[in-house]
């Protein structure tokens, strides 16, 4: 049977982690909600959750897992829902994919014998069901309380190249419940200025142009977990809004790569950076 290889897993070289945040980062815990059903990517989710639809090779949650570890981070909370069995036999599986082995067949024993051409990541990883038709706060509010305390948040279908040791800086600088990464909207499509049906400018779209957007990477305090009032809550709806007219939410701008993965074209652009050597995100 051939070797498994993985494109890009190579040796993790983590950031040192700031003086100021050595004492929180390693115990922070990273909660990534991977239980929605991805229905506008249907092509991919029929079988599997949209989190495990791969990028290289990878499924998107491990991307989203290694950029947190570059930072330090390595105690993970995935939020479970539809397909989240497919999830869980992953990661149960993954040490074995990643490892040599010895395989006592008699016995049906299997011995790791190292790492083998790739690395196994140390990280801690609790992977709860959420419920498969919860709604985000509702996933969020349920994890949330398990944890009992700050908590780092994104969703599981985005990837972006925003500095968490300054988003977290700015959260603790600030006092306030919730923070999130306001992003700029990809462009997707040609600028074109018009007099009287007459073309007069053509151009690339403007980023700069569309305004911010909530590009999640949160910062959550546990008091904001009461802005949700149960499972069928959504975290965009209700609670970003109150939380916002109570002047709790504050926004951490940032302008370079961001790119969430909600269709198959957004699939495939996410594939050629990662096969084109380019993947902004791939900082280990």
């Amino acid at each position: 049977m051939a070797d498994i290889t993985y494109p890009g897993s190579g040796p993790s070289t983590p950031l040192d982690i700031p003086d100021d945040l050595r004492d929180q980062i390693p115990s922070r815990p990273v909660v990534i909600l991977a239980g929605g059903l991805g229905s506008r990517l249907s092509e991919e989710t029929e079988t599997k959750p949209k989190p495990m639809v791969e990028i290289g090779g990878r499924p998107i949650l491990w991307h989203i897992m290694k950029y947190y570890s570059h930072f330090g981070f390595r105690r993970f909370n995935i939020a479970l829902g539809y397909k989240g069995e497919y999830i869980k036999r992953w990661f149960s599986e993954y040490a074995s994919l990643m490892a040599d082995l010895t395989v006592h067949t008699k016995g049906g024993i299997i011995e790791p014998m190292g790492s083998g051409d790739g690395e196994i990541e140390d990280w801690e990883v609790s992977l709860i069901d959420t419920g498969r038709l919860t709604a985000t706060g509702g996933r969020i509010k349920r994890i949330g309380e398990l944890i009992g305390g700050q908590f780092m948040l994104t969703w599981g279908d985005g990837l972006s190249t925003v500095d968490l040791h300054e988003l977290l800086r700015f959260h603790n600088a600030h006092g306030k419940l919730v923070s999130l990464t306001a992003v700029r909207p990809p462009a997707r499509f040609g600028h074109l200025e018009i007099e009287d049906d007459q073309i007069v400018e053509f151009s690339e779209k403007n980023q700069a142009k569309e305004g911010w957007i909530n590009g999640a990477f949160f910062v959550v305090d546990p008091p904001a977990l009461d802005y949700v009032e149960g499972d069928e809550t959504y975290w965009e709806r209700g609670p970003l809004d109150r939380l916002a007219e109570d002047g709790e939410l504050m926004a951490f701008r940032h302008d370079g790569f961001w790119q969430c993965m909600d269709t198959l074209r957004e699939r495939n652009v996410l594939e050629h950076l990662w096969t084109s050597g380019e993947a902004p995100w791939k900082v280990w």
